[in-house]
């Protein structure tokens, strides 16, 4: 399965959300509609905590993106608005930035816990 995760700064949650999926075998990217400069750096501690590597992970600009090439878009949960891409589901995650190393490992979990769900 092909996942997109859409999201505003592409630097919390959808980012861990590609590195996990991937993880899973899932074939997945993220993006945002306003892209961060960097990944958030809690993000990359808890990915890196769970054994995965962020090599190569930037935040993307969901322009560069077409849903059509994904079978499920999914959105974090900020309200995005992707005027000419569909949003298949929307995990509504409180964003995680500037918060606490735990917060971020609570919503990697809630992540990784409704990955799960989407192989059964």
């Amino acid at each position: 399965m092909r996942i997109l995760f859409v999201c505003v700064g592409n630097s919390c949650r959808s980012q861990m959300a590609e590195g996990l999926a991937r993880s899973m075998g899932f074939e997945a990217d993220s993006a945002g509609t306003h892209p961060a400069q960097r990944i958030a750096s809690n993000a990359v501690v808890v990915l890196h905590e769970r054994g995965i590597s962020t090599e190569g992970m930037v935040p993307k600009n969901v322009a560069d993106f077409s849903a059509e090439h994904y079978d499920l878009v999914i959105s974090m949960g900020c309200g995005v608005d992707c005027p000419m891409m569909r949003i298949d589901q929307d995990w509504e995650l409180e964003d995680p930035v500037g918060q606490a190393l735990s917060v971020y490992e609570s919503t990697a979990d809630t992540i990784e816990k409704r990955l799960k769900e989407l192989l059964e």
